[in-house]
């Protein structure tokens, strides 16, 4: 089992696409969107290939083989 990793960003909803390269698990847009369409990103265990998917505080997003949580600033 792979640990879970929150990552906690100002102001929810945020684009998947946006959310990748913020927490560093990209390094630009393209590289985002490839991975994406090729369905190496799920979203609550759903694979998701929606690079302006929404993200909401509390979603799980997993991508190469670490899972992270979505956490909102107080």
């Amino acid at each position: 089992m792979t640990a879970m990793h929150q990552i906690t960003i100002k102001k929810t909803p945020i684009k998947l696409g946006q959310f990748l390269k913020m927490a560093d698990l990209v390094q630009d847009g393209f590289e985002a969107k490839i991975r994406i369409q090729e369905g190496e990103v799920t979203v609550n265990g759903e694979t998701e290939t929606r690079r302006g998917r929404q993200l909401e505080a509390g979603d799980i997003v997993a991508y190469g083989g670490q899972e992270f949580l979505i956490c909102e600033e107080p």
